[in-house]
């Protein structure tokens, strides 16, 4: 009898152990739950899928929103409800029931739909208002992480405390992020090892030996700028330092060395396929990219796409050769030069005292015999290994195959890493400088973008944020068949100037811009019904349009560093630079906005649009401009 209950009871504890088991399966299969957003636009349609509902019958799904009942679809993976979409306000009541017993009750808050722009619009007004782009940002996240608690009185706080614990952590955090400041940083500490061991000299001195007249000064100048081309605060500080004893030989006014040096270190990083200007670019593009569902674009491909439409960048370069091959001159600039060919004066009789930059880091070590060859090596070192990194990552038959599916992080990073091993061995070889004196150059060289990296990691931040609040869906809503596709990049670049020239800072304007921009493109061309790879023209315009528009507005902008540094490295005063820059400034970008990016934007082909401008750069220069050696006339 004993032993008879024993088996049973051992029978009954099986059963039991069953039973058991197959009630936590059922708890498990039950325990999906809404996806849900922090805050909901009102007016905003959202499609609200069901985690672990892969094993689950969606007929069976019931969700109540307000009372209102709602069927879920069935889709691969599990099961979404569909357009759910409210024009109340007030919190939204959400009850979920599967086989008619609830299985999960959630509160979210309902918002009005213009908040979602509210981060963007406040960084770019303080910006303005203050004229510093770290403060704006600041805010704009602030706010951002306030409207995503709902925009209470306890949320205000709480979104002060989430802006950084939550969003700029996962900015930091993310592998792509952290793949570009690596390689940002190791560029720029790449720029100070060759600068300090006389590479950068070497090239300089190489260039301007054959500089005997004002108009082959000037020409040498303009190549220096170029070559210099990977960094636009080594191109301002090492060209315009290293240029002045020649210029000023030669009689050519610090003026004008102040604009042949500004116009050739901007509009070229932004343009050139290696600079520190690169990672961060990219960096911006690929987050912005990303977040846009239906576009499947690598970010490196996307901005090699987008520099067909570069119109500001080149036409200002170019613009300088034409000044410089024709001898001509118009505005304040004119002045300048005739005073310093006339009088030997090279520099204005208003030149202010002021402060000069730091220039330390950027000098050759003493006692260094400067010699091209330590720069060439380590920048080819550079280029080559992004094209190699690019062709191993990268699949398909052709160039533009290869690129587009190539990991482009991986490239840079591989390339930034040799390039400055490469710089470093050579100065270690060649006992220019110790260990210890090779490390501190490059860490001089790389607190050059310090900032420049905080702007970038808040500028992700601030992108990640609007992308929880769908402002993308927002502006697909109300602007995306509000604006003409054909005129968006246009206005892009307008908006990128007015933002740069009244912060002074080109990279900030992206910062704030491009996370918004790329979004707002997207929407337009699917409202408009293009959303195709025929027209993505328009959005690398677009892209092109906030990068170059930045540029234009920040050579306009009396406290551009860029512009700053340019006048302290030539020995201008920066009033002066400023007054005679802005005329040229103000053409070439006139002219890019008109008869470049105006036209491609109705499908006109960009190398007929770019012809057609540098015609016009000529026309207006021999109309306007007079030769330095006439008499005045005005």
């Amino acid at each position: 009898m004993h032993q008879g209950d024993h088996r049973r009871n051992k029978a009954s504890g099986v059963a039991g152990g069953l039973f058991a088991i197959l009630l936590l399966c059922s708890s498990q299969s039950w325990a999906a739950e809404l996806d849900l957003p922090q805050v909901l636009l009102r007016g905003i349609a959202y499609d609200i899928s069901v985690k672990d509902s892969q094993d689950m019958d969606a007929k069976e799904l019931l969700l109540q929103v307000n009372g209102e009942s709602r069927y879920a679809t069935s889709v691969p993976g599990g099961a979404v409800f569909d357009d759910i979409k409210t024009d109340q306000s007030g919190p939204l009541q959400f009850s979920l029931s599967y086989q008619g017993k609830q299985v999960q009750s959630a509160e979210v808050s309902v918002i009005p739909g213009w908040v979602s722009l509210l981060p963007a619009l406040l960084a770019i007004g303080i910006a303005l208002a203050l004229r510093s782009v770290l403060p704006a940002l600041v805010i704009g996240l602030w706010a951002g992480a306030w409207a995503l608690q709902g925009l209470t009185v306890k949320g205000a706080f709480v979104g002060l405390l989430t802006s950084f614990e939550v969003f700029v952590t996962n900015a930091m955090a993310d592998r792509n992020h952290t793949t570009i400041i690596l390689f940002t940083f190791m560029v720029a500490g790449m720029v100070g090892i060759i600068s300090r061991n006389g590479g950068m000299r070497g090239i300089v001195n190489f260039i301007i030996q054959g500089a005997n007249n004002a108009r082959r000064g000037q020409l040498a100048v303009w190549f220096l700028g170029l070559v210099i081309f990977f960094d636009d605060y080594a191109n301002t500080l090492v060209v315009g330092n290293t240029s002045r004893s020649v210029t000023d030989r030669l009689k050519i006014s610090r003026e004008k060395l102040a604009y042949i040096v500004d116009s050739t270190a901007a509009p070229v990083a932004t343009v050139a396929l290696v600079t520190t200007w690169i990672g961060y670019q990219v960096g911006l593009i690929g987050d912005a990219v990303s977040k846009i569902d239906g576009l499947s674009l690598q970010p490196y491909s996307v901005f090699l796409n987008s520099l067909p439409y570069s119109f500001y960048p080149f036409l200002a370069i170019l613009l300088v050769l034409l000044i410089i091959t024709t001898g001509r001159d118009f505005g304040p600039m004119l002045k300048a030069e005739r005073r310093a060919r006339l009088t030997g004066e090279v520099n204005s009789p208003n030149v202010s005292s002021g402060t000069r930059s730091d220039e330390a880091s950027l000098e050759v070590k003493p006692g260094v015999t400067p010699r091209a060859i330590n720069a060439v090596i380590p920048v080819a070192v550079m280029a080559s290994s992004i094209m190699i990194g690019l062709y191993v990552t990268g699949e398909g038959d052709t160039i533009n195959e290869i690129i587009g599916t190539a990991n482009s992080y991986t490239a840079l990073m591989w390339a930034s890493l040799l390039s400055a091993f490469t710089a470093a061995f050579m100065t270690a070889v060649q006992r220019l400088m110790s260990m210890e004196e090779i490390v501190e150059a490059w860490v001089s060289g790389a607190r050059f973008t310090f900032i420049a990296m905080i702007i970038l990691i808040l500028a992700w931040a601030l992108s990640d944020i609007s992308a929880e609040l769908h402002t993308a869906d927002f502006l697909m809503v109300t602007l995306g068949s509000a604006l003409p596709y054909e005129l968006l990049p246009a206005i892009v670049f307008v908006l990128s100037a007015l933002t740069a020239f009244a912060t002074g800072s080109s990279w900030g304007a992206m910062g704030i811009l491009l996370p918004l921009v790329v979004p707002l493109s997207w929407a337009v061309l699917q409202a408009g019904g293009v959303a195709d790879p025929e027209h993505y023209f328009i959005l690398y315009s677009a892209i092109s349009c906030v990068l170059t528009g930045s540029v234009w507005g920040d050579h306009c902008s009396p406290i551009s560093d860029t512009t700053v540094l340019s006048s302290l490295a030539s020995g201008c005063d920066h009033i002066e630079h400023v007054r005679t820059q802005m005329p040229y400034a103000l053409l070439a970008g006139a002219v890019a906005l008109l008869l470049g990016t105006v036209p491609t934007g109705y499908g006109f082909p960009w190398w007929l649009s770019f012809l057609i401008s540098a015609v016009t750069l000529g026309v207006v220069l021999r109309l306007l401009g007079q030769r330095v050696e006439e008499p005045a006339t005005d």
